[in-house]
C-alpha cells in the first residue's frame, strides 16, 4: 500500500501563487508515474497533470498550461503542483495521485485532497 499526503492547500486572491505538495510513504515505486487532479462542485473529477518517474511531463490540460507546474523529487517521495495566476474556476479540491501508465494514465493511489480556494 501506498499512503499520499497532501499539503499547501487554502484560499488566495486571483492572480495569486499557491504550491501543493504530495508526500509519499509505504510501498513507495518510484517507476510509478504521478498526477494530479481536482474536483470542483458539482464537476467531474479532472485531470490536471501528470509525470513520469524520470521528472518529465507528460500531460497539462489546457485550462492550466503555462500556469501550472508539475515537479517530483524521487529522494524526498514528493509530487509538487506550482499554480500561478490563480483563477476562481481553478476553485476545487486538488488530488494527489500514484498511477502507471498503459498507453494512457491509470490512477492507483489517491490522497485524502486538499482545498483550494480562489477569491477575493
Amino acid at each position: 500500500q501506498v499512503q499520499l499526503v497532501e499539503s499547501g492547500g487554502g484560499l488566495v486572491q486571483p492572480g495569486g501563487s499557491l504550491r501543493l505538495s504530495c508526500t509519499a510513504s509505504g510501498s513507495i515505486r518510484t517507476l510509478n508515474a504521478m498526477a494530479w487532479y481536482r474536483q470542483a462542485p458539482g464537476k467531474d473529477r479532472e485531470l490536471v497533470a501528470t509525470i513520469s518517474n524520470d521528472g518529465t511531463t507528460n500531460y497539462v490540460v489546457d485550462s492550466v498550461k503555462g500556469r501550472f507546474t508539475i515537479s517530483r523529487d524521487n529522494a524526498k517521495n514528493t509530487v509538487s503542483l506550482q499554480m500561478n495566476s490563480l483563477k476562481a474556476e481553478d476553485t476545487a479540491v486538488y488530488y494527489c495521485n500514484q498511477g502507471i501508465y498503459i498507453s494512457s494514465y491509470v490512477p492507483v493511489y489517491w490522497g485524502q485532497g486538499t482545498q483550494v480556494t480562489v477569491s477575493s
